[in-house]
């Protein structure tokens, strides 16, 4: 447990948030999105309802409707309702979250692949788009296939750092 007071850590816990949002903005996702995503990466609860969302946050619970969209669409939330409950949830896959957000995008770089090949061969020819198109499919196939291998690291790797955690967990 964490030696800071409760109100110290919320205000630490929402700078944070911030300098990964303003990062995660950078690379492209919208603020609020981001603001949400990186709250529910550094806070410690396992689910969230938007109302929990917007109280954390300190926001309107209108600003976080339309920023949970882009990340349930993207993998990066998950969107779930517990029996007998009025409102969603929304949560990360504590059990890997990055695996999971890298796997659920492999469909779409794989639509990619499907329509930039089709365009490649409706295109066809040695003109110079078309072989940006080819070689942008070999890309994607590229890393698709990469992938793959970088998964299978990534859970040997994963499973190393969970054990080293729990063993200074406990030593702690």
């Amino acid at each position: 447990m964490s030696d800071l007071q409760d109100d110290e850590y919320r205000e630490k816990l929402l700078q944070f948030v911030e300098k990964l949002a303003m990062l995660l903005t950078e690379a492209g996702l919208p603020r609020m999105a981001a603001r949400v995503f990186a709250y529910v990466l550094a806070e410690d609860s396992d689910k969230y309802t938007a109302k929990e969302l917007a109280d954390g946050l300190r926001v309107s619970p209108a600003a976080i409707s339309g920023a949970v969209r882009p990340l349930v669409q993207g993998g990066m939330l998950t969107r779930g309702r517990d029996p007998g409950e009025r409102a969603d949830h929304y949560r990360v896959d504590d059990s890997d979250v990055w695996g999971t957000i890298i796997s659920q995008r492999r469909p779409m770089l794989r639509r990619y692949i499907d329509l930039l090949s089709e365009g490649a061969r409706d295109l066809g020819g040695d003109r110079r788009g078309s072989r940006r198109l080819r070689e942008t499919v070999e890309f994607y196939r590229f890393m698709d296939e990469d992938l793959t291998e970088t998964m299978k690291r990534w859970k040997e790797r994963r499973a190393e750092w969970v054990e080293e955690e729990e063993r200074r967990i406990k030593e702690s």
